[in-house]
């Protein structure tokens, strides 16, 4: 386990680092309360992979695909999600890419039908500062 503080800027810079030195394929939980920085730490992890499209959000959508360097980079917002909803994801359908890498925010919503993870990391804002905590297993 590593553990961290980090600011915003330094957190990106990790975030792109792991994403290049990932072995795919890898399924990424992204832990944190709300406003913790996923998003911004999966955004910076998807240029490491060599995303160039815009990153955003997909609390709605639930999942976005994106074009990585070396194949598709999975973002997945469970956050709305259901336990009876979880098949609708189409959780093999990613991770039967042999390429993949599927990042997944509010992992914990998956409850049982969670994939076993490559890495989690979580994300703490819990002393409202300019730094995050950054855990990383």
């Amino acid at each position: 386990m590593d553990e961290r503080r980090v600011a915003e800027d330094e957190m990106a810079r990790w975030g792109e680092a792991f994403g290049r030195s990932l072995a795919r394929p890898a399924v990424i939980a992204v832990s944190g309360e709300l406003g913790a920085g996923k998003t911004t730490l999966v955004r910076a992890i998807c240029r490491g992979l060599g995303v160039v499209e815009p990153v955003t959000s997909p609390t709605f959508a639930l999942v976005h695909r994106y074009a990585g360097a070396a194949g598709p980079v999975f973002h997945v917002d469970a956050y709305r999600l259901k336990p009876r909803d979880v098949p609708d994801l189409a959780l093999d359908d990613m991770l039967a890419e042999p390429e993949a890498v599927v990042l997944i925010e509010w992992p914990e919503r998956l409850g049982a039908a969670a994939p076993a993870f490559s890495r989690s990391l979580l994300l703490s804002d819990s002393d409202r500062g300019a730094r995050r905590r950054l855990v990383v297993s």
